[in-house]
């Protein structure tokens, strides 16, 4: 085993990069290093599981370990790599029963992802205080806000559960009003589950609108929908402390004292790096790993993908930071097969997402933000419309803001988001397409979209928001 192919963590970049590997070149070997015991579950399916939606925290697993050792991955679980050297090409590593070596690689893939950041909240030892952004996260969730005589242990059926953390949350009272710390991905997902669940909810956000990478509109349209769910939105409420010793008891907002039972803090992520320090490996935006189109780093044979990498934006042609499951995935799957003899690029990303907020659904793609637009050499105009998901006199038809940007110069389409109840997040892969393929605004408006009315309009929403701001670019 002189020159196998090792992965750093066991998730969506670091198994889909083995699993091709394997595939391709069967004759070496493939390390996978995992310092914990979860690897290949559905992170975006935690706060459908703490709703109640998912029955089974088992669900939420794309690959079991049996199914890894299958596909003749050798995984190594409560093994993590501390450090790398890369003019020796050797790993350290050290494993839960505190043994420590080296280990020679041939290539690297570093698919560390990502941890919860908490700002100025630190939730260590807090009873009822909590970040999401791991599944014994969510078990100790689902734990806590149920009756401690309700609560289903069965719901949590993976082994690799931590046990301890969801009983000792499983005995306490269980709260009845929560303050949501972050009114972003995370925060709008919990909300609605925890709303799910008979909590009382309050959403505190920092800036004057909720989703800010969405815009201001679909920010406005998914605060009404949390409201009509009975949700408390506060804008412009930056959280300044937890308050509690041992529990939590209260938030502090801009001056105010206001009392909670349960906190959930979602403000960001930060890329797991450390175990490159002192290599002089080239990090990027965000603090993340900076790779190549082919995934690899400044340092020899040694590659990068998922939460802890960048990739090369597809409107700004430049190196961005922006973790999503998709682009973890593709990533490692290019990497596998670039390292087994097969050159693959790793792909562009566009920062395509969505997200609902019970019947609202909103998703985004591009540069919507004009500041950023401009900074990165172009003159951005936008236009919002609103206008019917399907024919007016079909039944089910709901309103649906669509907002575009381009570029004054050339008319490229540069983003666009969309919200609304109707099968709205959808459409965004329409708009997500024709910003990879560098679309004017007027080639867009001019695509041959499908029309009946159970569908769409005649002239769909990405359409009729197409036309309007080709007017504004003639003007």
């Amino acid at each position: 085993m002189s020159d196998p192919f090792v992965v750093v963590g066991a998730d969506a970049a670091g198994l889909s990069a083995a699993s091709k590997f394997r595939r391709e070149a069967p004759d070496r070997d493939v390390i996978a290093y995992e310092k914990g015991r979860w690897i290949s579950y559905a992170y975006c399916g935690m706060p459908y599981f703490i709703a109640g939606y998912v029955d089974r925290m088992s669900d939420l697993l794309s690959l079991s370990p049996g199914e890894v050792d299958e596909r003749e991955i050798d995984l190594r679980r409560g093994h993590e790599v501390v450090a790398v050297d890369p003019d020796a090409k050797r790993v350290t590593v050290e494993t839960t029963e505190g043994d420590r070596f080296d280990r020679a690689y041939g290539d690297l893939l570093v698919a560390t992802g990502a941890r919860a950041t908490t700002g100025p909240f630190d939730v260590r030892g807090v009873d009822g205080a909590f970040t999401l952004h791991n599944m014994d996260a969510a078990a100790a969730i689902d734990a806590y806000v149920a009756e401690p005589d309700a609560y289903d242990p069965e719901r949590a059926d993976v082994s690799a559960v931590d046990r301890e953390r969801a009983d000792r949350n499983a005995a306490m009272p269980a709260p009845e009003t929560v303050a949501v710390v972050g009114g972003g991905y995370v925060g709008v997902e919990v909300a609605e589950a925890l709303t799910e669940r008979g909590l009382d909810v309050h959403v505190f956000q920092r800036s004057g609108h909720l989703l800010p990478p969405f815009g201001e509109t679909v920010g406005g349209r998914v605060e009404d929908a949390l409201e009509a769910e009975g949700v408390a939105v506060h804008t412009d409420s930056p959280v300044e402390a937890l308050v509690g010793d041992d529990r939590i008891e209260a938030v502090d907002v801009d001056g105010d004292r206001i009392s909670f039972d349960m906190a959930v803090v979602g403000v960001g992520i930060r890329p797991n790096t450390e175990l490159l320090d002192g290599t002089g490996v080239e990090l990027g935006s965000g603090g993340a790993i900076r790779v190549d189109d082919r995934g690899r780093t400044s340092l020899p044979d040694v590659y990068a993908a998922g939460d802890c990498a960048t990739a090369r934006h597809a409107v700004t042609g430049d190196p961005d930071w922006i973790p999503l499951g998709l682009t973890a995935n593709r990533a490692g799957r290019a990497i596998g097969a670039t390292v087994a003899g097969d050159p693959t690029p790793v792909g562009h990303i566009a920062g395509t997402a969505a997200v609902k907020a019970f019947d609202a659904e909103a998703a985004r793609v591009g540069l919507l933000d004009h500041e950023a637009a401009a900074e990165a050499g172009f003159d951005p105009v936008s236009e919002t419309v609103t206008a019917g998901s399907r024919s007016g006199y079909y039944p089910g038809a709901a309103e649906t803001d669509v907002t575009l940007v381009a570029d004054r110069d050339t008319g490229r389409l540069l983003g666009g988001s969309i919200v609304g109840t109707d099968r709205a997040a959808v459409r965004i892969d329409t708009l997500a397409t024709a910003v990879e393929a560098d679309m004017t605004v007027a080639e867009v408006e001019r695509l041959d979209l499908a029309y009946a009315p159970p569908f769409s309009p005649v002239w769909d929403p990405v359409l009729v928001a197409a036309k309007v701001l080709n007017g504004t670019l003639d003007d």
